[in-house]
């Protein structure tokens, strides 16, 4: 280990272990990578040559060479191609890294090498990966912030996206879920002419129908367009067995639900054999939700996972014919964000006082329930740690439904107005933990209690003193655009810390136009003038849109998700253009565009075009007779050739 590099080393290992990648320094554990590098002088010599790290994940070989300074990041020829030549691989990470990676894939039986070269400092650095096949071709891929993508988990997912251009299983599965999406959307429209929001309820009801086959109270072959126990009724009969099944109490909100799903057996067009179908309606939706979810789900590691897929899949699907089922679903990766940032425990008691289809809840459920083996605790935050309020009746309705498919944790969910519930009566349920993602774009002057920050502050009031809260918002809640959010914001510090903003990915609900940030507080502790928040720019979050499909996930995201994580809880540091760490005013624009300024020291090539601009710029004012600006009283006398003259002084001056 270089006694230069050294910090750089330790921090290159700090980051390996975070990613739970083991690998060995200056040299190897296994006999055939170190028998190959007992050849590896870079210098061409008979010494033995050493990366800084190497070793085997999966059957990757990973080696990684670092050097201190960023200035030693990499080395390139005139046609901009990797310098390996004996200077450039002994003094440049990248091209050291490349070196190493070569000559493992030749004198090594293994195919795959993934050489990262790393230069720099916890703060400022890079880190550049480059893959290199058995034949020597190597590829040069993005840089990286993490190695959180070539551990154990996440390796075979990012040599087939990012190595070898291909869809993984996860994502072929997500075109199969929104092909079905799409088709069933279609049907429901017509074969049905069902409104908008009666879809969801209507295969909601549905899937918790199918339930009941394991139990002999349900078949598909009993829907036979009987005029009098209608396929409708047979399937909301099914409904109510699977309510009572599921022990959802008290009976008030069974009925509740019930009363939702009426539209099934209530609606004469779906209960009637369709000429074109030669069945049914609802038959035919019965069948499809069987084929393409149940029957798929046994060939699934995680049928509960694929059902709930899809399901929120239809749930945000907009169809064909231009309109939507008005439902805006938190994507999945900000709801499972949410539940890192907060840093949940098992022991933890969640509401979510605008839970709309319980994505907060669900996310919230899986990740306290994969915290522990205790089933006795298991059962217990199924049961009693989850609270989710909904005002609208079929949206709670789609909630309870969600949940219930999603395994369990419905007992707890409301069917009420948030802003009309009492807070100091909320705090008895002892949530300690709050998700939200209130209704955009409803408050207004005359109505400033529906205004987001008002949503806020009400939730934050909901909770016990000390309670992680995280909210998801447009951008211009944190800015204060009227006297009233303002005001509010204000009164928030009084009684509640601002931990932190992180500025989002504007497509993060795509085609819906808003530009989303989370905000994170502490409930219940008065915000201190001394208080540090951080400010994050976490536009690029690894998520681009791709055309008739929506938010896709790049093989980048789950590096920037860490980076993201680690900077969050102060395990590395980060440059001001992503974190902002300050004290704040009520006043001040909670945002990381407020806070941020440029306090990078500007390259030669940045000062030389900076030069250049105000030459050009001080040329154009003299030729427009406006050279006493600079001190030139007879600007009118001077020619182009002078001008142009005295220019070229003032550049070779500044050269």
């Amino acid at each position: 280990m270089s006694k230069k590099e050294k910090a750089t080393d330790l921090w290159v290992y700090d980051l390996l272990k975070e990613a739970h990648i083991d690998l060995d320094p200056q040299g190897s554990s296994i006999k055939e990578l170190d028998d190959a590098l007992k050849t590896a002088s870079k210098r061409g010599t008979s010494k033995v040559g050493y990366p800084e790290y190497i070793g085997v994940v999966r059957d990757f070989i990973i080696v990684i060479e670092d050097k201190k300074s960023i200035s030693m990041h990499e080395k390139r020829d005139d046609n901009d191609i990797l310098s390996e030549d004996i200077d450039s691989i002994c003094n440049y990470a990248v091209n050291g890294a490349l070196f190493y990676g070569k000559h493992l894939v030749k004198n090594t039986s293994y195919n795959k090498v993934i050489a990262i070269g790393v230069s720099g400092s916890e703060k400022k650095h890079k880190i550049s990966p480059i893959f290199i096949n058995e034949r020597e071709d190597y590829y040069e891929l993005k840089e990286i912030e993490t190695f959180i993508s070539f551990n154990e988990d996440n390796i075979q997912e990012y040599y087939t996206k990012e190595i070898l251009k291909e869809d993984t299983d996860f994502e072929k599965e997500t075109s199969e879920i929104l092909k079905d999406a799409a088709t069933l959307h279609e049907d429901l429209r017509n074969y049905g002419s069902i409104q908008d929001k009666d879809k969801p309820l209507i295969v909601s009801g549905i899937l918790l129908a199918l339930r009941e086959i394991e139990y002999g109270s349900f078949s598909i072959d009993s829907l036979t367009g009987d005029t009098r126990i209608t396929d409708g009724q047979k399937i909301y009969n099914a409904i109510e067995a699977n309510l009572q099944r599921a022990n959802v109490s008290p009976e008030v909100k069974r009925d509740k639900l019930l009363s939702q799903f009426a539209v099934i057996k209530n609606t004469t067009k779906i209960n009637q054999i369709d000429p074109v179908l030669g069945k049914t309606p609802n038959k035919h939706y019965t069948e499809f939700l069987y084929k393409s979810i149940y029957r798929s789900i046994r060939f699934h590691q995680s049928g509960e996972d694929y059902l709930g897929r899809f399901y929120g899949e239809f749930m945000s699907y907009s169809g064909g014919d231009g309109q939507s089922l008005g439902i805006i679903l938190t994507p999945r990766h900000i709801t499972e964000l949410f539940c890192e940032l907060l840093d949940l425990k098992p022991e933890d008691k969640v509401l979510d006082p605008c839970c709309g289809t319980a994505g907060f809840l669900i996310a919230a459920m899986h990740n306290m329930l994969q915290k522990t083996d205790d089933e006795f605790e298991k059962s217990n935050i199924r049961k009693n740690q989850l609270f989710g309020i909904e005002d609208q009746s079929y949206m709670f309705t789609i909630a309870t439904t969600n949940m219930i498919l999603r395994g369990d944790g419905k007992s707890n969910l409301e069917n009420q107005d948030f802003l009309k519930q009492n807070p100091a009566k909320l705090q008895l349920k002892g949530c300690t933990v709050g998700m939200m993602n209130p209704p955009y774009s409803q408050g207004s002057k005359d109505n400033p209690g529906l205004y987001e920050i008002s949503f806020t502050e009400h939730l934050l009031d909901s909770l016990v003193e000390g309670a992680r809260v995280a909210v998801i918002v447009p951008q211009s809640t944190m800015t204060g655009k009227t006297k009233y959010e303002q005001e509010t914001k204000a009164n928030i510090l009084k009684h509640h810390t601002l931990e932190g903003v992180i500025t989002l990915n504007k497509n993060t609900f795509y085609g819906v136009g808003t530009n989303p940030c989370i905000a994170v507080f502490t409930a219940g502790v008065a915000h201190n003038k001394d208080k540090v928040c951080k400010f994050i720019n976490f536009e690029d979050d690894g998520f681009v849109v791709a055309k008739h499909i929506g938010l896709l996930e790049t093989p980048s995201a789950k590096d920037k998700k860490q980076h993201l994580l680690d900077v969050w809880f102060d395990r590395v540091e980060a440059e001001t253009k992503f974190c902002v760490e300050t004290t704040i005013e009520a006043s001040d624009e909670w945002l990381h565009s407020f806070y941020y300024f440029n306090d990078e020291v500007p390259t030669d090539e940045d000062f030389r075009n900076t030069i250049a601009d105000y030459i050009t710029f001080e040329v154009n004012m003299i030729t427009h007779g406006r050279g006493y600006l600079f001190g030139l009283d007879d600007e009118e006398d001077m020619d182009e050739a002078e001008i142009i003259s005295m220019a070229a002084e003032e550049d070779e001056r500044y050269d």
